[in-house]
Order: C-alpha cells, then structure tokens, then sequence
C-alpha cells in the first residue's frame, strides 16, 4: 500500500514532469486573441479547452449566454464547463476562470498574442490575468485524477466569458441558471492572479453612477444666452475635490484590502463629456460654437464592508442637493450602472482551510489573507449562486494584469498547481 506522502509526492512530481506542457497550454491560450470588448474568439477558445479535458477523460458541455448583456450573433458569449465524476459520491470542487483579455494598448516590448517563453516566464496578453491560472489549474486536475483514479466526488474546469466587462455574459449567466447551485457544486477555486502564497477571501463593494447636468444651449459668442451644463458638472466636481473625497479617505475597513491604499473607500471618475460629440476620425473643421446643454460624468465608487450600500447612494444625492442649493437653474439626474455587495469568506471555509493547508505543505510558509480592490467573478457565485465558499487563488502577480509586457512566471504555475492538487487531495479523499 502506497503512504499518503509518497502518494502526494508522485503527484507533484508528475506536475513537475508535466512543466513543459503546462507552459504550452498557457501558449496555446494565450495565442488566441480574446479580447474583450468586443468579445472575439469565446468559441475558438472554448473548443480548445474543450478538446483537452475531453482527451482528460472530462465531460464537456459548451454554454451560450443567450439574451444575456453583450451577447449577440456576432460576439456571442460563450462558455465552458467540464466535469469529471470520481468512483464514488461526495463533493464538488469548480476551478472558473474567465477567458477574456483587455486590450492590448501600447508599449509592448514582445507579441502580445505569440507566448513568448523567456527568462523562466510566459509572456503575452493574459498570461497573468488569468490563462495562466486556467492551464495551472487543468494540469493540477489532470495529475491529481491520475494518481488518485479511486477519488470521491467530481471536479469541474469552466471557462467563462466577460470578466472584465462584469461577467454577465459569463458567471453571472451560469450561476442564473444553476451551474453554481450548492446542491451541484460545494467549493469554488478562482485562480486569478494573487501571488502562490496569499488566498484571497472576497472584494470591496462598487457602485457606477452616471449623472448628468443639464443647461440651456445657446449662441458661444453670447453665453450670457444660455445656460452651461459643463460649468454645473464643474461645481459637482469641485464639491467632490473639497468634500466627498475627504471624507472617502477617514473610511477604514477591516478588510485585508491590498494594496495598503485601497483599505479605505474610494472614488475614481471614470469618464467625462460635455458639449458637441467627439468629430468623427479625420474631421479637420472646427466645432461650431454652441453651449452645452449637457454634461455626463461616470463615477466608479468602491466600498468597503463596513459600509452600507443604500447609504452611499444617499451620500452622493446629498452632495447633489447640496451643490444644487448653491447654483441658480442647477439640475442633475442620476443613473445607477452597476452595483456589486462586498463579499468576504471566512476564514475557517473549507476551501480556504484546504488551500491554506496546501500552500503550507507546499511552499512552507503560512499564507496571506487578502481582499481585492476590485470586483471579480466571486460576487456572481455568491450573490446569484449563494456559495459562499468561493476563494480566489492562482499564480501570477496582481500587478502585471493589463499592463504591456504581462507575464506569469512558469515556476508560479507549478507551484500553483501542486497547491491546487494537494487541496483536491484534502477534499476529495478519504
């Protein structure tokens, strides 16, 4: 009979073994261009995905969002969920990660989209956030089936869409219908990039708003005529500088928030237009000379735990109210975009013991507890699946996501990897 440790042994030598094929899987991500928006290649990678974990013994089924927000014939929204079942009954345990990307933007020293494998790292648009973490968590899988065939309950990989644009294309679609029922599926792992050593419980709370001021438009040559809703949008942003920003920063939070910056509330104005439309590309006339009538501010509001929501609604109309008491013909409206409740997971959940256990065994070291600054796709498991035992876990560092020349280092894919297998081990054997 094999021991316990030489049996977990064999599996971690056999992810150490499978090193070059982990990185080729991350290539082979990599190089299809899923960037969202406007959401290209979800089926290509999809059918990737898919023909693995089919040849892995998986059964796959491939999940269109249809009606969902974004999908349309022409940029479906799809996604993958794979599922392999062990000898006997128990658990399940849902590896998600998103297969969208950002943009590529400027300053990139390699192709964004070849993988390019330099220096011990995986070079490439995704590669940290989070193809990476993806192909760390297939590997992980894979070997953990093959030296524990005999295993109870069942794994499942997906594959998801639109992360980066809120996930209602993806998670949000799946956990609406089912997916994440805790009846099918009793542990999540999102190996989003948080660095091998730290698990990461939960997120601040956001809340986008839109307002609009309105004027009165008018000659520009006689604005004494009109009246300018970019000049109202200036006294909102003034009251914001001298008021609401003060006050963000004297609102802490228990949250182990990183970095250090954000465990506090925040505010970030997100866009700002006023006047005529931007001219189309090649214009070369000059604008006519009108006072804007309009102005549209998006602000993108970050909260913490400690904060209730309906309360930072109120704070911004009181602002409003305030700023409005001040100015002669003010008016404003507001339109709430997005909301999203902090979530944060206890720290004895099964699945954070499990992790946390496996990065002791695995990395000597106890882990770091943290919270992220944004949202992710955790707030769709736990606000529409209400599976509160979801973490977010995988190699990669948080700082690299989106920035030109993005990398995840291949010995933080491994290391990754043998944790998420030592915590299949924990969960999923007797």
């Amino acid at each position: 009979m094999i021991h316990k440790d030489d049996q977990i042994n064999q599996m971690c030598a056999a992810i150490d073994d499978a090193a070059d094929d982990l990185v080729e899987l991350t290539r082979q991500l990599i190089k299809i261009p899923t960037i969202n928006p406007p959401a290209e290649n979800y089926r290509e990678i999809c059918d990737l995905i898919s023909a693995r974990l089919t040849r892995s013994g998986f059964t796959c089924e491939l999940v269109r969002a249809a009606g969902a927000l974004g999908d349309s014939d022409r940029y479906p929204r799809w996604n993958i969920i794979a599922r392999h079942e062990g000898k006997r009954s128990g658990q399940c345990i849902h590896f998600n990660s998103h297969t969208d990307v950002v943009a590529v933007g400027d300053g990139w020293t390699v192709d964004p989209f070849e993988g390019v494998v330099k220096e011990g790292k995986v070079y490439g648009r995704g590669a940290c956030d989070m193809k990476g973490g993806l192909a760390a968590s297939i590997i992980a899988a894979e070997k953990f089936i093959q030296t524990y065939p005999d295993y109870s309950g069942a794994i499942e990989i997906s594959g998801t869409a639109d992360e980066e644009s809120g996930g209602f294309g993806g998670v949000a679609y799946l956990a609406e219908q089912g997916w994440f029922d805790p009846d099918r599926v009793q542990h999540v792992v999102i190996p989003e990039p948080l660095n091998k050593d730290r698990i990461c419980l939960g997120h601040r709370g956001v809340l986008w708003t839109e307002i609009e001021t309105y004027g009165h438009i008018a000659h520009g040559s006689m604005p004494f005529q009109g009246d300018c809703a970019v000049r109202h949008m200036g006294a909102v942003l003034e009251a914001i500088e001298q008021k609401l920003y003060p006050s963000l920063a004297n609102k802490k939070t228990a949250m182990p928030v990183v970095p250090e910056q954000a465990r506090q509330s925040t505010l970030n104005i997100n866009s700002i237009h006023g006047g005529l439309a931007e001219p189309e590309e090649g214009y070369t006339g000059l604008p006519s000379p009108l006072v804007p009538d309009r102005c549209r501010m998006v602000l993108d509001r970050r909260f913490i735990i400690e904060e209730d929501i309906d309360e930072v609604r109120e704070e911004l109309q009181a602002l409003l109210l305030e700023v409005g008491q001040s100015r002669k013909k003010f008016k404003a409206t507001t339109k709430e975009l997005f909301s999203v409740i902090p979530t944060m997971t206890d720290k004895d959940a099964p699945i954070v013991t499990a992790i946390s256990d496996a990065i002791k065994s695995q990395l000597g070291k106890d882990p770091d507890y943290v919270v992220s600054p944004g949202t992710y796709d955790q707030k769709h498991i736990d606000r529409i699946g209400r599976l509160k035992n979801c973490i977010a876990y995988g190699p990669g560092i948080l700082d690299l996501a989106h920035q030109p020349d993005e990398y995840v280092g291949i010995q933080d894919m491994v290391d990754s990897a043998k944790v998420m297998a030592r915590s299949l081990v924990s969960l999923l054997t007797a």
